[in-house]
Formats: structure tokens, C-alpha cells, sequence
């Protein structure tokens, strides 16, 4: 075995199969025949491969068109979970058609150290001629992409000196309508689109602009739309990102010379007439922005921007924009970060019970006995909207960090007590599949019964002559047709309702050996691992400015003393400045 076949067996991930099938026929042949090939594939070049060390993804009825299907999307989401070490297919077309797809997709794979193998097409990236093919591949892709690429911006480019709304979320402020475009030589009009303004939301842009012209920073215009209860359109707190897109965007500045000037300067790629920046006009851009997977949008360089005079509008004069402009690129040069604990363990686990936000480790400058610097734990609401939004107390972090190990430490202690838990739940769980499965017995039996009433009655039909009572019977099968439709819906509730409970099984037993070790080695343990540690049994940490609540992950038996812990974190009263 090749040095690389050998380290990829050593490799405590699994291997993914994945199967697809356009067509849904209910039987699945063709799945499953893709299934056992990729098996027996993958267990010639890799000796003594289980079946739990495969993870099956399989698409039925679904287009190799384009990568939006079910399974394929859940296999993405393993792979970045780390889960999965060698993606394996019947042949390259069942995971993409289309080559530009294929290579994307590959990119991720090759992040995430994940081999490909194509079993029909000799395809390996395992192997040196594996990823020589992938380079050869690569190329092709390449070209294609950077093809389609300048068609795109081809396309853009004629599509902007129409000044049309191409569509998409419409920016606040705008909704979009429909107006006649062009006439095609036979007479029918296309379709196409402007932007209107919305007053309500138009007030807010303004407000925005005029609010961090006069404050000059996100976290105070954050702050005033918080205390004075603005929301987005979408009825979300204004958050300082939200608010940054909002004073970027192009599209409430007024199209005048001075807008002219200032693309010019920046290399803005103009594709409108000089005259037509009159200043009746809003500017409309395209290509402005970078998606990319899981990230948030970032603008891109101006010199990639398309910009014309659009057909809406504007809400903002080309000086407050281009001084706004100015305002956010100095404030990002001397951008100042607060110092955050990087000790604190309960971040993302402690809630505001007052506001339902997250309470945030915050750095103080005071030090405990042990010369420590104090971290305390403060609503982030509270901080954000200066008290106003809610004014629920900070917490002294390093104590409540340590009263909750120490608490969870004494859950280990009493060792019969604990292995008596432990069963108890064990055995309510045991109890619950039992009668998950009992009901599917009877559920099928109901079934059976019915699909055999049903073929007694289409034998009644087929075997004598038409008749006003063959109406009545097949009410009668259509009725039972939609019963049987409804208890195999219960049967794969129950089912599912099973794989849950196996879930928490499993569940149960990394928290019996997670806690049992836990007292041992939790002091050993770097940040990070006591994190996750944590996360293991607690799902959520409330506190309300005086009292402790503790959620624990599996089942309210594992009883905190929350009294206690409330009592432990206790402080003299003194200043609440934020």
C-alpha cells in the first residue's frame, strides 16, 4: 500500500458514497447498484473498510444540472464538519454535469484534505495520475470559467447603460417596479424593472447618513437606532455592519458631476454619457461586491465597479455620500478593537434572561486575589443600546466560570449516584423505542389491512359489469388510499422519532464519559478543550442580574444546585458603568 492509500487508512474520518438518479421512480435500482459498486471499490483499495466507516448520500429523481440537491448539500455539510476523508461516485456526472461546478466543488474538497474517486471513470485524486487527470481538468474548467466570466461582464456592461433594476433584495428605501423595456422586432414587450422609492424607509436611510455625518461612528449611530427602536426592514436591530452596508451603497447618491469626478478619480468604470449626470438621478452599480460561501459580502475594488445613472430617485447628495466615504475609510485605518477576555469559558452558553441576548466577557481593569485580571459578563443588548433597550447587571465572569466547573465537577463525585442517573435515563430511552416501535407494528398491521381492502375492491370493480355502486367503491379505495397515506407519514415520524432517540443514546454515553473524567482532567485541559467540554452536557446559562440558571444538554436530572452558584458569584453592589 502506497504511502498516501496508507495515511488516508489512518485516517479516523469516514468515506462518503454518493449516488444520484434524475429520474424518482420509487425503486431505486440504479441507486443502489451505484451504492454497491462504490463498496466494493473502495474495499479493493482500502483492505477492511466496515460499513460504519461509510456514510451513504443518495439524490433520487433529482437533475445533475446544478448542485441544489438534498443529500449532496448534507454531504457538503459533513465535509465541513470534518467528517469525511474520500468522497466516492459511480462515475463524475453524478456529482456535476456541469465541469465549472465540478472544479468549484473540488477547491472545497482540497480544503478540507478530502480525496475524490470516480470508480467508472478511473478517477482518483489519491493517486499521482489521479491529480494529473484533476490538473488537466482544471484547465478546461479554467478557460470555461474565464469565458462565461467576460460574457458576464459583456452583458453587464450593455445591461448598465440601460440603467435598469436587474433584481434581487431590493436595497431599504426601494421597491421595485415593473415598467415597459424593449419592443422585439414582433411587437411584444420585455420586461423590466426601476427602482421607487418607499418614503417610511427612505426617512431611515436619511436619518442613518445625517446621524453619522453628525456622530461620525457606526457604534453611536448602532446605539441611537437601538434606543429610539428602529428596526430594518425586516424588523431586525440595526446592527454597525448593517449600518456600514447601508453607507456604502452607491445607490442613494445623487448622479452629478461631482459624483462624475469623484468615479473618475477612483477608476470607476463609467457606462453612461457625461450628460446624463444631471443630478436627477440615482446611480445604479453592478458587480460591486464578493460572495463568497459562509462569509459575508465584502465590497470590491473600484476598479471592478459598473456604474450608470439608474432610473430612481436619489435620497442622498453626492457631498454627504463622498464625505461619508471618506469618514468610514479613516475610521477604518485607526479601526481600535476593546479588549476581550480570551480566558472566558461561558461565552455563547450565557444568555440575558431580561432580554433574551447574549451576555459577552468584557475586560476590567480590577484584579481578584490571585493577581488575575477580572473579566465580567454583560449584556450585549444592554451595552449596545447604553441601558435603554435593558438593564439587566454585569456578572463577575472568573466566578461564575469557576462555580460552574466546580458544580459540574460535583456531579462526578458521588460515583453510584451518578452510574444511577446514568441507567435511569438509560432505561427511559430504552422504554421510549420500545413503544416508537410498537407503533409502527400496529401501523403496519393497519396498513397491510387497508392495501388488502383495496385490492379487494378494484377486484370487485374489474370482475363484474359497470354499476351506480361502483362510484361508492371507489370513494371507498380513495378513502383508504389517503389513510394510507397518513399512517405512512405516522410510520416515518416514529422512525425518525427512533434514529432521534438512538441520537441521544449516543448522546448519553459521550456524557458519562465525558463527566466521568471530567474532574480528572478538566484542569489539564487547554481553553478550548474546557469549552468544549462544557458544551458537552450544558446547552444554556441564564442570568437574570441576580439569579443563575443552568440547562443542562440531556435531561433536567443531572440537577445543579443553582442557589448555590447564584450565591458563589455574588459581589459587593458597586458602579455599574459600562
Amino acid at each position: 500500500m502506497e504511502d498516501k492509500e496508507l495515511a488516508i487508512k489512518n485516517d479516523p474520518r469516514k468515506y462518503a458514497i454518493y449516488s444520484r438518479k434524475s429520474k424518482f421512480t420509487g425503486k431505486g435500482e440504479s441507486i443502489e447498484n451505484q451504492i454497491e459498486l462504490c463498496k466494493q471499490f473502495i474495499n479493493n483499495k482500502f483492505e477492511g473498510v466496515s460499513e460504519e466507516e461509510m456514510l451513504i448520500f443518495e439524490d433520487e429523481g433529482y437533475s445533475g444540472k446544478n448542485t441544489n440537491r438534498p443529500e449532496f448539500q448534507k454531504m457538503l455539510k459533513a465535509i465541513r464538519n470534518n467528517e469525511i476523508k474520500i468522497v466516492a461516485c459511480y462515475k463524475m456526472d453524478r456529482i456535476s454535469r456541469n465541469l465549472s461546478d465540478f472544479v468549484s466543488m473540488y477547491d472545497e474538497f482540497s480544503d478540507y484534505n478530502v480525496e475524490f474517486v470516480s470508480k467508472n471513470d478511473n478517477f482518483d485524486t489519491s493517486t499521482s495520475m489521479g491529480r494529473a487527470m484533476l490538473q488537466i481538468t482544471m484547465v478546461f474548467a479554467q478557460l470555461e470559467r474565464e469565458t462565461i466570466a467576460e460574457r458576464i461582464r459583456d452583458n453587464m456592461r450593455e445591461l448598465a447603460k440601460s440603467g435598469r433594476w436587474l433584481g434581487g433584495t431590493t436595497p431599504t428605501g426601494y421597491q421595485s417596479t415593473q415598467i415597459t423595456g424593449s419592443i422585439t422586432f414582433d411587437g411584444k414587450e420585455r420586461k423590466a424593472f426601476k427602482l421607487d422609492i418607499i418614503p417610511d424607509q427612505a426617512k431611515i436611510v436619511k436619518l442613518i447618513y445625517s446621524k453619522f455625518l453628525e456622530t461620525k461612528s457606526l457604534t453611536q449611530v448602532e446605539t441611537y437606532l437601538m434606543q429610539n427602536k428602529i428596526k430594518t426592514k425586516n424588523g431586525k436591530d440595526y446592527t454597525r455592519f448593517s449600518v456600514k452596508s447601508l453607507l456604502t451603497n452607491p445607490v442613494y447618491v445623487t448622479a452629478d458631476k461631482t459624483m462624475l469626478e469623484y468615479c473618475n478619480d477612483k477608476g470607476i468604470s463609467v457606462y453612461a454619457d457625461d450628460s446624463k449626470f444631471d443630478g436627477k438621478y440615482g446611480i445604479m452599480a453592478y458587480n460591486k461586491t464578493a460572495q463568497t460561501y459562509g462569509k459575508a459580502n465584502k465590497l470590491k475594488d473600484f476598479s471592478e465597479w459598473i456604474v450608470a445613472v439608474g432610473k430612481h430617485k436619489p435620497l442622498v447628495s453626492s457631498k454627504d455620500w463622498i464625505t461619508v466615504q471618506t469618514l468610514l475609510s479613516q475610521n477604518n485605518s485607526k479601526a481600535y478593537r476593546k479588549p476581550r477576555s480570551t480566558v472566558a469559558l461561558l461565552s455563547g452558553l450565557l444568555y440575558c434572561a431580561k432580554c433574551g441576548g447574549f451576555m459577552r466577557p468584557k475586560l476590567t481593569q480590577r484584579q481578584n486575589a490571585d493577581g488575575a485580571l477580572i473579566y465580567d459578563y454583560l449584556c450585549e443588548t444592554k451595552e449596545k443600546s447604553k441601558g435603554v433597550i435593558c438593564d439587566c447587571k454585569r456578572i463577575n465572569g472568573n466566578k461564575l466560570d469557576n462555580a460552574i466547573c466546580d458544580s459540574i465537577r460535583k456531579l462526578t463525585f458521588d460515583k453510584s449516584e451518578f452510574t444511577k442517573q446514568i441507567s435511569s435515563m438509560s432505561n427511559k430511552l430504552t422504554d421510549t423505542l420500545k413503544e416508537y416501535r410498537r407503533n409502527i407494528a400496529n401501523l403496519e398491521k393497519e396498513l397491510n389491512k387497508n392495501t388488502k381492502e383495496i385490492e379487494r375492491l378494484i377486484e370487485s370493480i374489474a370482475s363484474g359489469d359497470s354499476s351506480p355502486a361502483d362510484n361508492l367503491i371507489k370513494n371507498k379505495i380513495n378513502n383508504l388510499s389517503l389513510e394510507n397515506e397518513s399512517i405512512e407519514k405516522q410510520m416515518n415520524e416514529n422512525r425518525l422519532a427512533i434514529e432521534s432517540q438512538n441520537l441521544s443514546d449516543l448522546n448519553l454515553e459521550i456524557l458519562k464519559s465525558t463527566l466521568e473524567n471530567f474532574s480528572t482532567t478538566f484542569d489539564e485541559m487547554s481553553i478550548e478543550q474546557k469549552r468544549v467540554a462544557l458544551r458537552t452536557f450544558i446547552k444554556r446559562i441564564e442570568f437574570d442580574g441576580e439569579n443563575v440558571q443552568v440547562y443542562m444538554n440531556v435531561d433536567e436530572e443531572f440537577n445543579i444546585n443553582h442557589e448555590q452558584i447564584s450565591e458563589n458569584v455574588k459581589e459587593p453592589q458597586r458602579a455599574d458603568s459600562e
